[in-house]
C-alpha cells in the first residue's frame, strides 16, 4: 500500500501476487510536485518473478526520467523491455497549471476518470505490450475538473461499478479501503491507483 498527498493531489496505491506468490508481477510508481502528478503501472506478462522484473525495470526507467513526457517514457519503456519478458504499461501524468493530464497505454490496463460535473473520462489503450519491438503509442490530452477522481487498474481488478464507486463522495481513503475488501481474486497479480485531482 502507497499513500501520496499533498496539497495538489491524493492517490492511494495497492497490490496484490497471484496465489500469495512472493513476486508480484504487477509494478507502480508515484511521484507528485508542485507542479505534476506523474505515475505508471506495469503489469508484466504471465506471474512470478519473470513477470516482476519486466514490469520493474518499466517502472525504474519512468523513476529516473520524471521530467520526461508520456510519449518519451512510453518509448523508455519500452526500449528497457527488450530480452524481458513483456509487460502492459500505463502512463498518467497530470499538469495542474493547465488542469490537463497527458495518458498513454499499450495493454490491457484500465484507467478512468469522473468528474464533478459527471462526466466519465476512459481512454481506450493500445492493444497489446510493450517488449522492445518497434510499437506506436498514442498519447491523449484531456483537461479535469478540479476534484475529479480517478482509477487506474490492471487486469487482476474485481470489477465493480466504477462510475458508481467514483461518482460517492466518500474520500479518496475510504475508497480504496472499499476497493481493497473487493478484491478477492487469488488467480491473477492485482494493482490499482485511486486519487482526486486538485
Amino acid at each position: 500500500m502507497m499513500h501520496l498527498q499533498n496539497d495538489s493531489l491524493e492517490a492511494h496505491a495497492f497490490q496484490t501476487a497471484k496465489g500469495g506468490n512472493i513476486f508480484c508481477g504487477d509494478s507502480f510508481y508515484m511521484t507528485v510536485n508542485e507542479d505534476y502528478f506523474l505515475c505508471i503501472l506495469a503489469d508484466g506478462l504471465g506471474s512470478g518473478k519473470f513477470a516482476y522484473e519486466a514490469s520493474q525495470a518499466a517502472v525504474s526507467i519512468v523513476k529516473a526520467n520524471p521530467e520526461e513526457d508520456v510519449d518519451t517514457l512510453m518509448d523508455y519503456c519500452n526500449k528497457v523491455l527488450l530480452r524481458k519478458r513483456g509487460a502492459a504499461v500505463a502512463i498518467l501524468k497530470v499538469d495542474f497549471k493547465r488542469q490537463e493530464f497527458d495518458y498513454s497505454c499499450v495493454g490491457n490496463i484500465r484507467f478512468y476518470v469522473y468528474t464533478p460535473s459527471g462526466k466519465m473520462i476512459y481512454p481506450m489503450p493500445v492493444t497489446g505490450y510493450l517488449s522492445g519491438r518497434p510499437q506506436k503509442f498514442r498519447t491523449q490530452k484531456f483537461s479535469y475538473e478540479p476534484r475529479s477522481k480517478f482509477l487506474i487498474h490492471s487486469d487482476g481488478f474485481v470489477n465493480i461499478n466504477t462510475k458508481m464507486m467514483l461518482s460517492s463522495c466518500q474520500s479518496i481513503t475510504a475508497l480504496s479501503d472499499h476497493l481493497k475488501i473487493k478484491q478477492i481474486n487469488n488467480m491473477d497479480d492485482m494493482s490499482f491507483i485511486v486519487g482526486s485531482l486538485p
